[in-house]
């Protein structure tokens, strides 16, 4: 007996040891669709002031942190949440644990420090027929077909970038296309401005897929003005060169003439002197 007294000891010391120590619960969604958030809660034991961060990883052949939140337990100790978005993640396998701030406490048995999450990418199950970018003045036009949707409807929401909340989350009916039995589906939501509108597709299953639309200001076409031909007359002046002035000399009087009239101015002088006149 007395050989296995230090035996039953040390056995003793831990089972104490075990009871004293904290406990720490991790709770996390364990499979959410892409554009999903993934809530984890946590319970603790653990004394007030005790920190801790809740890190997400994408675990696949390595750990890529993507984020992580503080929490610092709290005199009350009572349930605390997160949420980690999974917007514009791929499928696959995830990761959420504590990690202490500083050494490892020993954690009492049956704790759980961390979750694995999957993340469900339906996104390939959507397809979109309406354009990507539309003109302010006729958007948005969403339509569609939904991979095995046939007449069960799917949820849309529409939220702009600026805008904000515009519409929904809102069920439209489907119709079922006889030879694949997708779901087709078309919905207009007026919008009054131009912007980036992110619509939102579910169905009974959980989210399908996140889509953005792009709409711009309404196209203006600028007609250039209409120019009237005029007709602008053209005065041509003719420059008509002056003929220098010509001066005509008279040509003299006949000699005859000349001497016959002296002669005949004689003969009246003559006359008057002789007292004839």
């Amino acid at each position: 007996m007395k050989k296995f007294l230090p035996l039953i000891l040390l056995l003793s010391l831990a089972l104490v040891g075990s009871a004293s120590a904290y406990g720490m619960y991790l709770n996390c969604s364990q499979s959410v669709p892409v554009g999903q958030m993934i809530k984890c809660a946590v319970d603790s034991d653990f004394p007030a002031g005790t920190s801790f961060d809740l890190v997400f990883y994408q675990s696949q052949y390595t750990s890529t942190e993507i984020d992580r939140e503080s929490m610092t337990i709290q005199p009350s100790q009572a349930t605390q949440y997160k949420l980690f978005d999974t917007t514009g993640l791929k499928g696959g396998q995830y990761k959420i644990e504590i990690q202490f701030n500083g050494p490892v406490p020993s954690m009492r048995s049956g704790s759980i420090s961390s979750e694995l999450i999957t993340v469900v990418d339906r996104s390939s199950e959507l397809t979109i027929t309406s354009p990507m970018t539309q003109d302010l003045s006729s958007a948005l036009v969403i339509a569609g077909t939904l991979k095995k949707g046939g007449n069960e409807g799917i949820q849309l929401q529409v939220d702009g970038e600026s805008a904000g909340h515009i519409w929904g989350p809102q069920y439209i009916k489907t119709t079922t296309l006889i030879q694949s039995g997708d779901g087709s589906f078309s919905q207009t939501v007026p919008v009054t401005q131009a912007d980036n509108y992110k619509v939102t597709f579910s169905d009974a299953k959980g989210q399908i897929g996140t889509i953005t639309f792009k709409v711009t200001a309404p196209t203006t076409v600028t007609t250039a003005p209409v120019t009237s031909a005029t007709t602008k007359k053209v005065t041509t002046t003719k420059t008509t060169a002056l003929t220098p002035t010509q001066t005509t000399t008279k040509s003299p009087l006949p000699a005859v003439i000349v001497m016959g009239a002296i002669g005949i101015a004689a003969l009246l002088i003559f006359r008057m002197k002789s007292g004839r006149v």
